[in-house]
């Protein structure tokens, strides 16, 4: 397993309310190290490909899970999906979509193009909580990934 201090997270949320709530979660129950939190899908595959401000930093090298919200401004999360597992410096990162959308067709697209996990973000605030803590035991404490 990973040392604890290589665990990176991308959390990639344009709702400040969702992004704020999952940080208290992972701080909370010490879930990651780094969580490094981007609000669209440009700035989501800038990080992961190292380009525009993240040109001269690798600040998404170590990402170990990508939380990728579904609706999200500039470009959509199924777009950052279909490039990050078309990449293979990022194609075998672990994607869980955290998402408000029920619709069957983003569900559908989502797993044809790779996602491990699609969750529906629960409205009831401790539901919440509990969706992202499960989610993060199983994919940052459970799951066996490539070194």
């Amino acid at each position: 397993m990973t040392p604890p201090d290589k665990i990176s997270v991308l959390l990639v949320e344009d709702n400040e309310d969702d992004a704020e709530l999952t940080l208290r979660v992972f701080r909370q129950y010490h879930f990651a190290n780094h969580i490094h939190v981007v609000r669209d899908g440009a700035e989501a595959l800038d990080c992961l490909f190292s380009k525009g401000v993240y040109a001269q930093r690798n600040v998404c090298e170590q990402t170990k899970l990508i939380l990728l919200d579904l609706k999200l401004p500039k470009v959509d999360g199924l777009e950052v999906l279909r490039r990050c597992k078309s990449d293979e410096r990022t194609k075998s990162i672990p994607v869980v979509m955290l998402t408000s959308s029920r619709e069957e067709q983003d569900v559908i697209e989502s797993y044809k193009l790779g996602v491990n996990s699609y969750i529906v973000k629960p409205v009831d605030f401790h539901q919440f909580v509990e969706a992202v803590k499960q989610l993060n035991v199983y994919w940052l404490i459970l799951n066996q990934g490539p070194e």
